[in-house]
């Protein structure tokens, strides 16, 4: 019984030995000037989404890839304007069903429906933070952005259809 318990335990450590952490690093190099998200509606029901925006405090030449928020991932967008870069985020929130999805009566009928995928979110995030991953010298890193201001949401007009 002794054994089995050591064994036991001594697997335990080796595999959260074994797990992989991401490192999110203290300093990051680039400067933040302002980040702000805002949400938006669309003119049609169940269609929102987040807009997540960072502006740089100067032009950089890093290869920025992706921003983590509100437990959702995305790829940036690079936006110049004037000399300032703007790393931006559009995650999508709508509750409308895909058009694929079938619901039916009959089970069989439903069974070409996909089966959603489950990700575990890799980082644990106040709603006013996010994380952005960049690609400095062949290594993906991971910043972590705090105190993201929420602006005003944006209400986009209804779509009439005639």
């Amino acid at each position: 019984m002794r054994a089995i318990k050591l064994i036991s335990i001594t697997l335990i450590i080796i595999s959260f030995s074994l797990c992989k952490s991401i490192n999110i690093e203290k300093e990051a190099p680039f400067q933040l000037e302002k980040s702000a998200y805002n949400s938006w509606v669309g003119g049609q029901p169940g269609v929102k989404g987040i807009q997540l925006v960072i502006a740089l405090k100067e032009n950089s030449t890093i290869a920025f890839d992706s921003l983590f928020f509100h437990k959702k991932a995305t790829k940036v967008e690079i936006n110049m304007v004037g000399e300032k870069m703007l790393l931006i985020g559009h995650f999508n929130t709508s509750s409308r069903l895909k058009s694929d999805f079938i619901l039916d009566i009959n089970v069989a009928k439903e069974i070409k429906n996909s089966v959603p995928e489950l990700k575990k979110f890799p980082f644990e995030l106040k709603d006013n933070e996010a994380v952005l991953s960049y690609r400095l010298g062949g290594k993906t890193n991971y910043f972590k952005i705090k105190n993201i201001e929420n602006s005003k949401p944006i209400f986009f007009p209804k779509v009439n259809k005639n």
